[in-house]
């Protein structure tokens, strides 16, 4: 019999390669979606229902949850106040275990973040911490079967960051960034999604808390370098990135919220950077899923290739043929 799962969030970043997963192993999956035609890349796959509603108003997930072996819970939002985090990252997982205790479903994965913690310097921290707590709650309370996942900084094919990245190098002499120096653990998108499906094939991760990092440190100046790089930028040297100290670091991220659009980086992101993005090495993560990081080393010049080294080598390759 297939497996039903409920994947909220499932037309973004990890949600679309992790129902590509259950495609695989033929899960029949429901995804909710507030307009139909942002999840359009999941229209063709044979057992996606996609279901038209917002999955933040009342009752919506009390009507949806019913029927389902397991929920995955992907909805996030990395800008916002603190009453929007305090809606997404909180409200939602609450109104999620009440729906999961009412109808019979136990089986709820939930992906937080890395450094989610209620001391965090971040309100976006804070809230995952909080979120977390209420399904740790639910599964003390109700049997809730919960497995939490905090990734690092997810990259991937269609991820934006990196693109942007490149692409403001192609405009701008040199790249003025506050915590240049903050260090991540990036994680390709496709080996987060491996670990949700893993977690739902495996019993034994229920209760347990992993942290999804990839295999390399790197910092927010290495990062915003590697994509200059990888994207050829000036002969593949990429610009320099200029370290803002703090007052100007904070007047820059100012600037960026006041502009319209979904903001490159907000105060309080500056905030969650106060704290290294990198594994704790107390907690279970990949390896312990069976699953070998993929470096972003290894991934980003395949990712950021167009215009720099890869495909360079394109040419000579068909230059050779001639």
């Amino acid at each position: 019999m297939a497996l039903k799962v409920l994947v909220l969030g499932g037309s973004g970043l990890v949600g679309r390669h992790l129902i590509e997963r259950l495609q695989r192993l033929r899960a029949d999956v429901t995804v909710p979606t507030r307009r139909y035609a942002a999840a359009r890349e999941l229209w063709p796959l044979p057992c996606v229902n996609l279901v038209v509603t917002d999955v933040t108003q009342p009752g919506v997930l009390a009507r949806l949850v019913p029927g389902h072996d397991a929920v995955v819970n992907l909805v996030a939002r990395l800008h916002g106040s603190a009453a929007q985090f305090e809606q997404l990252h909180v409200g939602l997982p609450r109104e999620l275990a009440a729906a999961c205790a009412a109808s019979g479903v136990r089986r709820v994965l939930h992906v937080s973040a890395l450094g989610a913690a209620a001391d965090a310097p971040s309100r976006y921290q804070r809230s995952k911490a909080a979120g977390e707590g209420v399904l740790q709650q639910a599964a003390a309370m109700h049997g809730l079967d919960v497995t939490l996942l905090r990734p690092s900084l997810i990259f991937g094919a269609d991820d934006r960051l990196l693109k942007l990245f490149a692409r403001l190098q192609r405009n701008l002499p040199l790249m003025p960034m506050g915590r240049a120096d903050a260090r991540f653990q990036p994680v390709w998108v496709g080996d987060v999604a491996s670990a949700l499906a893993r977690c739902l094939q495996d019993a034994t991760t229920i209760g347990q808390t992993y942290e999804l990092c990839g295999p390399e440190v790197i910092t927010l100046r290495e990062l915003v370098q590697a994509a200059g790089q990888w994207a050829g930028v000036r002969g593949g040297r990429g610009r320099p990135v200029l370290g803002l100290p703090a007052p100007l670091a904070r007047l820059q991220a100012l600037a960026m919220e006041c502009l319209p659009g979904t903001p490159l980086l907000s105060r309080d992101n500056l905030d969650s950077m106060k704290v290294d993005n990198v594994a704790s090495g107390q907690l279970p993560g990949l390896r312990e899923l069976g699953i070998t990081p993929a470096p972003l080393s290894a991934l980003g010049p395949m990712i950021l290739g167009a215009d720099g080294a890869v495909s360079r080598l394109d040419v000579w390759r068909r230059s050779a043929g001639r």
